[in-house]
């Protein structure tokens, strides 16, 4: 049984195919149509499906639309009409004052919003562009597939629970906002997932942290990761603003008032002004608060499940220094975190509670070891695309020595094998890798990415050598959990040493990505230290690369030294090859 799984609101559409309860294909739209987050400008474009990464998952399946037997939609509307009946009526604005709002977080443009929900149907029927429409003939608005309209944090909810390695786990899903909730507390066990509560908006972290973010000068809705990064230069001299804002009342329920910014804490920031020390000393201030709340959640659905595991979703949950407090000082003995975290990770919530719904199993025997569930590309592909850019390339006699041999002296490299990654992190499938050794390496990356020069790079590390170079280091192959530098070879790796002494980790082992885990075990034989720098192979604004094409685009507009595209090496004049 097939069960395509669409996610298509808010920000990162993607798409999941599912068979038998197994994962066969994940992937983003955004590696297809080259816009960040999936977002084209305007109101309305980020409900338009994502019929590539759809088309991709039935390639990848060998089938059909009309072979799938159920389509799941992370997101329904019924709970904000109303009403279940089909003749529910909407009345559309014509202009945003045409629709009046009850509260300040409502949109005017929530009834044409939910118009684009409920015709979802109809626009795969009949939507897709004209270059895919081989993949979607014989289809109509009611199937013969049956569609599902699946509650968007139970979607959440079941990326993380059902892909998890737990048979019984408290789960804690946190982000902007779902039809109506923004936080919810479940209890998975065997293949039941039951929901004990949920916050609803306007009480919003996910938003709140939003607001930050654009209070500080970047966009909303996708640079939290910058503010993040921000809150180990500042100090918490804002908290107690903060916990004004944000009010726990115990049980499960918080509130979050309306933080009025510049009142607080004076004039925004605009784009590309310089940051003050106020700037960083609000995002200080906002981290510690959303740790603590977080803390307090956690400790309250512990005791409501008793449950030594949790499962964490939502976008929140790709705050990596948050889940490390959550680690570190909260009430479960084992968290997991779904490394697809934020909303393009419910297109594999939906196709997998619908998979074990319709089939009537009790147990999952999915688990989610890691995340390489986009496409790949054989050998002739590539050749044919390097010989039709007319690059200069060579095949390599063996790949993890050679390039080894490349990081090992300084260069920086592209890193393009297997199949993509699916969520934000690159993890050795489509990522640009260099040596740590040499602390100037962070500001290298830094200008060759076009990125602020106070974001740090993350590392990876073979998983048996991590608690020898990182303290209290576990299995981490999602770099979602940050630790502390061991400061007696912090020296030899300073490069991935944030200016808080942590780094955020990937651990690698064989089993996951062999050429990979083979290359970074090369580059230890060379230098002696298991660890090599990892960030995601793309530059400002675009995102990750996923073709071929893409990445000879992304490394000829770009200084990288060389490109390991497949068994292919392709290298700039100055590289020694």
């Amino acid at each position: 049984m097939y069960t395509l799984g669409i996610n298509a609101v808010f920000h990162d559409p993607s798409a999941s195919l599912v068979w038998d309860g197994e994962v066969l294909a994940a992937a983003e739209e955004e590696r297809f149509n080259h816009v960040k987050h999936g977002k084209r400008p305007g109101p309305f474009s980020t409900y338009e499906l994502p019929f590539q990464a759809i088309d991709y998952c039935l390639r990848a399946a060998g089938i059909r639309l009309a072979d799938v037997d159920h389509v799941a939609y992370s997101f329904d509307p019924y709970q904000l009409l109303g009403s279940h009946q089909v003749g529910a009526a909407i009345s559309l604005p014509v202009a945003p004052s045409a629709h009046p709002t009850k509260s300040a977080w409502e949109s005017p443009w929530e009834p044409l919003f939910l118009c684009y929900v409920l015709n979802a149907p109809r626009q795969l029927a009949g939507g897709a562009p004209h270059h895919l429409k081989e993949r979607f003939p014989e289809v109509h608005a009611d199937g013969p597939y049956r569609w599902h309209f699946v509650d968007h944090h139970l979607t959440h909810a079941v990326s993380a629970y059902h892909a998890s390695p737990f048979e019984q786990a408290a789960v804690l899903t946190v982000d902007g906002r779902g039809e109506r909730a923004t936080t919810s507390y479940s209890i998975g066990d065997g293949n039941r997932l039951d929901r004990l509560g949920q916050v609803d908006v306007p009480h919003s972290l996910g938003i709140l942290y939003e607001q930050v973010t654009e209070y500080l000068g970047f966009q909303r809705s996708s640079d939290e990761y910058k503010v993040m990064a921000l809150t180990s230069f500042g100090k918490q001299r804002f908290l107690r603003e903060f916990q004004e804002i944000i009010c726990v009342q115990g049980e499960g329920r918080y509130t979050v008032q309306p933080p009025e910014l510049e009142a607080r804490f004076g004039p925004p920031r605009q784009r590309h002004a310089p940051i003050e020390a106020r700037h960083h000393d609000v995002a200080a201030s906002l981290q510690v608060a959303l740790e603590e709340t977080v803390l307090e959640l956690a400790r309250w659905l512990h005791g409501a499940t008793r449950s030594d595991s949790l499962c964490l979703a939502g976008g929140v949950a790709l705050n990596c220094v948050m889940n490390s407090c959550l680690r570190d000082r909260g009430p479960f003995s084992r968290l997991w975190v779904q490394p697809a975290a934020g909303d393009a990770g419910t297109s594999l919530g939906a196709a997998l509670w619908v998979d074990a719904r319709e089939r009537g199993s009790e147990s999952r025997h999915f688990r989610m070891d890691h995340a390489f569930l986009g496409p790949a590309y054989s050998d002739q592909d590539i050749e044919r695309v390097l010989r039709w850019s007319k690059s200069s390339y060579r095949r390599m006699d063996d790949v993890a020595q050679e390039v080894a041999a490349l990081l090992a002296v300084g260069n920086v490299v592209g890193w393009f094998q297997g199949r993509m990654e699916f969520g934000p992190r690159a993890l050795g499938a489509r990522s640009i890798l260099a040596s740590p050794i040499d602390a100037s390496m962070q500001d290298r990356l830094n200008d060759i990415k076009d990125r602020e020069d106070f974001r740090p790079v993350a590392p990876v590390v073979l998983e048996q050598e991590a608690s020898r170079w990182f303290e209290r280091a576990e299995t981490s192959p999602f770099m979602l959990f940050v630790y502390p530098v061991r400061p007696d070879v912090a020296g030899r790796i300073p490069a991935v040493r944030h200016v808080d002494g942590t780094a955020r980790i990937q651990t690698i082992n064989r089993s996951q990505h062999p050429l990979f885990y083979d290359l970074v075990k090369a580059f230890r034989a060379r230098t002696g230290v298991p660890v090599l720098i990892n960030t995601s192979f793309n530059t400002r604004s675009e995102p990750i690369v996923c073709s071929p094409e893409d990445a000879l685009r992304s490394f000829w507009s770009s200084p990288l030294d060389a490109l390991a595209i497949g068994p292919f090496l392709v290298a700039k004049p100055a590289v020694d090859a």
